[in-house]
């Protein structure tokens, strides 16, 4: 039998506040929130000292850790998405005029080469501009949250403190994805009208990006494996509470309205199952087989829990 608490780190989201306010309760399970911010931090926590019965975690380093046999499974639940064409910058003086032309060039990373931003723009350069990864060397501003993964040769960090908006601005690195606004003239989007093409490539693919996922330590499932159903079932609850408040449209925040307009592009603006989200874990999946984060393509069946798989 599993706890009858579980130690659990996830984030405040309009589509989490009922489940973290107690509002919805998963059956058979009382959850003890730890408060995380930023809740990143979690990720590394989980994965090097399992300090979590359930945690959020980025699906990237999920599929890293899982391929080094960390002791947990994820649930088809996905908390944080977003697209993620505008998330590369480039300097205007490096003779770049496009995605195309980065072959050969310095691109900056914030954090490391297995953060789940950095995996869906190297996705999108390659699937979309023809840029293979391999072609690019990569410069990291931090590390790995799966300590045992070995990057590729063409993947690097400096010594010492980097400040990759500095090394952008001052033209040592020609790109910079993840690192925010960078104020500087010299500075640009290097996808133009980046908002406007993610969603053609929405309409056109059929993927809306995920960034995270929620993992369950194996132990407790091994204890009681009907806590897998019973957290997706609450998440879902918890995400209709939310989805019935922008529907009634009355005291919304700046954030809520970004989701509204956000549902007049893909629909439902948090889609869990797997079937919903078939073709955004596969391209994540290829994408993390390509970039060798894992080693080998993984099915899907293997990814979460068994008795989840057909929840939607």
């Amino acid at each position: 039998m599993a706890p009858s608490s579980l130690v659990t780190a996830i984030g405040t989201y309009g589509h989490t506040a009922a489940l973290k306010d107690g509002t919805v309760k998963p059956e058979g399970v009382d959850l003890e929130f730890e408060e995380v911010t930023p809740i990143i931090a979690a990720f590394r926590r989980m994965v090097r000292g399992l300090e979590f019965d359930v945690s959020e975690m980025a699906i990237s380093t999920y599929l890293c850790a899982k391929a080094f046999g960390k002791p947990f499974t994820a649930i088809p639940v996905f908390p944080v998405r977003a697209f993620h064409h505008g998330a590369i910058l480039y300097n205007t003086k490096s003779g770049i005029s496009g995605p195309q032309d980065l072959a050969g060039r310095k691109v900056g990373l914030n954090r490391g080469y297995t953060v789940t931003t950095g995996l869906w723009v190297r996705g999108i350069l390659q699937s979309e501009y023809g840029v293979d990864p391999s072609s690019v060397t990569w410069i990291l501003s931090g590390d790995e949250h799966v300590q045992e993964w070995q990057a590729p040769s063409n993947v690097t960090t400096p010594p010492g403190q980097v400040d990759l908006a500095q090394m952008l601005i001052d033209g040592e690195i020609d790109a910079a994805i993840g690192v925010g606004a960078v104020d500087s003239p010299d500075v640009k989007p290097l996808i133009p009208d980046a908002r406007n093409t993610a969603h053609e490539s929405f309409r056109r693919t059929g993927v809306f990006p995920i960034n995270h996922t929620i993992v369950i330590k194996d132990s407790v499932l091994e204890s009681d494996p009907e806590v897998a159903a019973a957290l997706f079932n609450a998440f879902k609850s918890s995400k209709q509470v939310y989805l019935d408040r922008l529907a009634a449209g009355t005291d919304l925040s700046d954030a809520d309205q970004a989701v509204v307009q956000l549902q007049g592009v893909v629909g439902d603006p948090v889609p869990y199952g797997i079937e919903a989200n078939r073709r955004a874990i596969e391209a994540v999946i290829d994408f993390n087989v390509a970039q060798k984060i894992i080693p080998n393509k993984v099915s899907i069946g293997d990814v979460f829990a068994a008795n989840t798989v057909d929840l939607s």
